[in-house]
This record gives structure tokens, sequence and C-alpha cells, in this order.
């Protein structure tokens, strides 16, 4: 399969000085809607979306870790560090971005920036974390986070290490949850993408979304031959 072709909003991700970024991958959700299982196992267009995820990163990322809690051997085929939530209970996304901002710390103390994306997204652009870090720097804010169209995407975004210990406090002490609360405490920069032809932030949660993932990558294929 193919790369998703290049748009003419997209950067060149080689032109763009971009400080070492850490990738995290966000495979850790339930999957209610899709009846359970791992939704970065589900294959579009003969590649799983996890391969996907890692095809796009692997250019843009100094490393990858994934963020999953359960049996990380599920996922030995990556031939990456498995890093589970330290908040117990299935506290949602922001327990695994400390996960791969505590990693980071103790792994890669030369890397101060961990780069966050789900592991159900088929579509993400090439130029993610060049554009991020563009965004935050232009603002002057230490977060930033992907848009398309109208949709805000808080969960692919940049997250400095030095925010580690106060991302720990909001969700232990105070019991936070939701990112958006967290993230304006410090201030956010936004990344935007066009939503057309195709919303590179798509992600696949039922049935239904794998479908159209699948349609999607027929026509990319078709088009990139």
């Amino acid at each position: 399969m193919k790369d998703r072709p290049k748009t003419e909003h997209e950067l060149e991700p080689a032109r763009v000085n971009s400080p070492p970024t850490l990738g995290l991958v966000l495979a850790g959700g339930l999957a209610r809607r899709m009846g359970g299982g791992d939704k970065a196992r589900i294959a579009i267009g003969g590649r799983s979306i996890l391969q996907r995820v890692l095809d796009c990163l692997a250019p843009q990322c100094a490393r990858i870790i994934i963020n999953a809690n359960g049996d990380p051997s599920r996922f030995a085929d990556a031939g990456l560090p498995v890093v589970a939530d330290s908040v117990p209970d299935f506290a949602g996304p922001l327990a695994g971005i400390l996960a791969g901002l505590d990693w980071a710390a103790a792994h890669a103390p030369d890397t101060e920036w961990v780069l966050s994306v789900p592991g159900d997204c088929p579509f993400l652009p090439r130029d993610l974390l060049a554009r991020l870090h563009q965004a935050r720097g232009a603002a002057g804010t230490p977060l930033s986070c992907a848009r398309s169209g109208e949709w805000r995407h808080p969960v692919i975004g940049l997250w400095p290490v030095a925010l580690r210990e106060d991302l720990r406090r909001a969700l232990t002490d105070e019991g936070l949850h939701k990112i958006e609360i967290w993230t304006a405490r410090h201030g956010i920069a936004i990344a935007d993408w066009p939503d057309r032809p195709v919303d590179p932030f798509f992600n696949v949660n039922t049935p239904e979304d794998a479908a159209r993932a699948q349609e999607i990558a027929a026509l990319y294929d078709s088009s990139d031959a």
C-alpha cells in the first residue's frame, strides 16, 4: 500500500527544522463501538492502521513508542517499546500521554517533545510534526494540536516533557481527564489542515468507519499507482 499523496497544503518535512520528538501512538482504548479488541489492528487496504501510523511517523520522529494497556506482547511484531498507563482504571488519553512523557524523561532525556496520535487514524499527514512545531513556535505556546475543517483533535498534539509533573498532579490529585481543560491552562496553538477531499484525521471507531476507510484507501491506491 502506498502512502497517501501529499496535498498542496502539506509542508515538506525535510525543509522544516523540528526539534527531536518522540512519537507516541495511543493504542490503549477499549474499542467498545468496534465490539472490543485493538482498533489499530484493523486492516485498511491490506495494511493495519497501526502500520500506517508507524510508517507515517517514522520519518518525522526520532523514536516511536506505543501506549497500550493489557498484554504488551500483542504488539511485539512492531518491535517498539509498549508502555502502559501509570494511572489506573483506563483514565483516558491524558494518562497515555503522561506515560509517554514519563518514558521520554527516563529513556530519551535529550528529547523534550512528545507527539501523540491515536492508533485508529489511517491517513495521518506526513507534515504533522512540522506543522505542529511551527504552530506552537509562531504562537509562543508550549502546546499545539491539530484541527481539520471545523474539528479540533486534542489528542493529536505536541506535549513538552517539562510539563509532565503538572499533568500528573492534574490526573492524580484533581481527577482531571478532559484534555481541553488542562491544555487551556498552559496555552495551546492550533495547526490547521483542510478536511477535503479527505480528512487526514479520519478515525475508525465503528464498522461503518472501517468500510469508509477501505473506500478512501482504494481511491488513494489507484491515484498513486
